[in-house]
């Protein structure tokens, strides 16, 4: 149609997905209804534009099915408990189940004024700090010298890391006969420098044990983390580092450590969660039967309370108090340490 004679014809449009021509005409009812209709299948299907960038299933409901089993063992075994134990730190229960008396915020007044329950916390908050740091450092320090190695890598790496195969239980049986105080051949290294250790009787001597076995059983976890990460920094990065520092430390702290930031971050995170709740066999095995002159941490004191004091509400409110310090620490960690890791 020519300039001016009429309104402009327009020219039918392409579809990128399908490679069909549309128009721009209004769609009569019946072609709204086939839309709607292919639209409905393909959802139903599952179907992508792009299949290679996931992976199809012929029914929406099949993803979820893999993930069913996972999900069923999160939800009994953390967010059931959890909710029982919000509930119960809200009452004093009778520990044969016949009864129970609403007291409201009393179990958590009495667990945050208890005196006993502060030296735990401080003692906690230690033991926390102290393995962590020495688990993390050993850990690094092993690593660089392995990864340094050349006659007898394997060997070496093997003796590091066949420690974290041992489980927390037997380690902790294994470092109660090192501190024994009739055998343990630590006793008798304390003994040449004039000290009598007593593990199990003394307070702090028994806090040696307890983080020295702690140290000894993270330290391969952290050495694999630490090796791994070394070996994946680029030949080119050490080659160039080396010609701009010749100092050994200083390529170290310029160039590897900010390589291993997030390494070291995601460590940092797992050794915290261990020294809280992963070495409660380990207690046990060193401090049974005697707790009441020997170190513990809030972990331990939760089960005390609940099934040696049958004190089921003191002790949920405990472990809620302790389940909610654990995620603000997490969070805090996220919150600013992680501004601190360069990814990639």
């Amino acid at each position: 149609m020519t300039r001016g004679s009429g309104p402009r014809a327009r020219a039918p449009r392409c579809n990128q997905n399908s490679g069909t021509q549309v128009t721009d005409t209004p769609m009569t009812t019946l072609e709204t209804e086939r839309t709607l209709l292919a639209r409905l299948r393909a959802w139903y299907s599952a179907e992508d534009a792009n299949p290679t960038k996931r992976v199809q299933f012929d029914r929406p409901l099949t993803p979820w099915l893999f993930v069913l089993p996972q999900l069923a063992v999160v939800a009994i075994f953390f967010y059931w408990p959890s909710v029982q134990a919000v509930t119960s730190s809200f009452y004093i229960e009778d520990p044969f189940g016949f009864g129970s008396t609403f007291v409201g915020m009393e179990n958590y007044g009495d667990a945050v004024t208890s005196s006993q329950y502060r030296d735990t916390a401080l003692f906690t908050a230690f033991f926390c700090v102290v393995v962590t740091a020495l688990s993390l450092g050993l850990g690094l320090l092993l690593a660089v010298k392995a990864d340094k190695v050349i006659r007898g890598t394997e060997t070496y790496k093997t003796l590091l890391i066949s420690v974290y195969a041992i489980a927390p239980p037997v380690a902790g049986l294994m470092g109660m006969m090192f501190f024994d105080m009739h055998m343990g051949p630590i006793k008798d290294l304390f003994a040449l420098f004039g000290h009598d250790l007593r593990v199990g009787i003394d307070y702090w001597d028994t806090a040696i044990a307890l983080i020295t076995i702690s140290v000894w059983k993270q330290i391969p976890y952290n050495f694999i983390f630490f090796l791994s990460g070394l070996q994946s920094v680029p030949v080119p990065v050490r080659e160039a580092a080396l010609i701009d520092a010749r100092s050994g430390w200083r390529r170290f702290r310029d160039v590897i450590l900010p390589l291993l930031a997030p390494t070291a971050f995601f460590l940092l995170i797992i050794n915290i969660t261990y020294t809280m709740f992963d070495t409660f066999p380990i207690i046990d095995v060193i401090v049974k039967d005697k707790p009441a002159n020997n170190p513990m941490t809030l972990v331990y004191k939760v089960y005390l309370d609940g099934f040696k004091g049958n004190d089921i509400g003191g002790s949920s409110a405990q472990s809620v108090i302790l389940m909610v310090v654990v995620a603000a620490l997490t969070v805090l960690q996220f919150r600013f340490l992680e501004r601190r890791v360069h990814y990639g």
